[in-house]
């Protein structure tokens, strides 16, 4: 809206005072991952902006959901009796998808290698991935779809409220303790459905209609493992890091009032 003040002076100012704090706990992260990063991030240039990478990794989840967008455009081509996604789509999209997943842990290393971090530069790479949210997960669906071994479209709905919510929830986190715990959650999803896109390339759909165990179809694991890694992980780290750093900043606040005279 024209002449309306998003930002105030005051918070203006304060993007001068703030410092990025991120806390990633996640043995898969840690002993993995952030290893691959910092290999990655020494072929790129110091000359390459960590923005870039940010809007590059983006648009590779972006150009994903419209490539499947292109062969599944009702999500009825992984159901039975429909003609299913060629093979190499697969291929492509689960390279691409840990591409983009790599670009996204290799962003702020690259900010940090060439001491160019900003709260711009953070609150672009965390806008695009509220975005990514989205994509990621309408273009999995596609694995399971619509059929009659499939997931509704309901259920996909509740699934997008579900990871949104647990997007949300971390930067509430965050704004409330100062420090954003990384979510396991998201390296896990990432590099298993990386991993689910290129073995759907091998086996074909046709392997997502047999029973998982008993009775218990793939789609429902697949529902299963979003709703549960939000509620059982997601959920509980983020009220108990909430309620950890609070007790600290009270008791921190204590000993700083007994400094200064305020209590005995």
């Amino acid at each position: 809206m024209t002449g309306y003040e998003y930002v105030t002076p005051e918070q203006l100012a304060g993007f001068d005072k703030y410092k990025y704090s991120a806390v990633d706990s996640n043995p898969l992260s840690l002993y993995v991952m952030h290893p691959f990063w910092n290999t990655v991030v020494k072929v790129f240039p110091t000359w390459l902006a960590p923005n870039l990478i940010t809007f590059s990794g983006f648009l590779l989840v972006v150009f994903n959901f419209l490539l499947m967008a292109y062969f599944d455009p009702d999500f009825y081509a992984s159901a039975p009796g429909h003609k299913h996604v060629p093979d190499w789509v697969w291929i492509v999209v689960g390279i691409l998808n840990f591409t983009a997943y790599t670009l996204d842990g290799v962003d702020g290393k690259q900010a940090r290698r060439t001491n160019s971090s900003t709260p711009l530069g953070e609150l672009f790479d965390h806008g695009l991935d509220s975005w990514s949210c989205v994509y990621f997960v309408v273009t999995v669906y596609s694995i399971f779809g619509r059929g009659s071994t499939g997931v509704s479209v309901f259920v996909l709905y509740l699934l997008l409220w579900v990871v949104l919510f647990s997007f949300i929830l971390s930067h509430w986190e965050k704004y409330n303790t100062g420090i954003l715990f990384l979510p396991w959650g998201y390296d896990l999803s990432q590099v298993t459905i990386s991993f689910v896109y290129i073995v759907t390339a091998v086996v074909g759909v046709e392997a997502w209609y047999e029973p998982f165990l008993f009775n218990f179809l793939y789609r429902d694991l697949f529902t299963a493992m979003i709703i549960g890694c939000a509620v059982c992980v997601t959920l509980p780290m983020s009220f108990l890091n909430f309620y950890r750093e609070s007790g600290d900043m009270c008791a921190s606040s204590l000993r700083g009032a007994k400094r200064i005279g305020f209590m005995r």
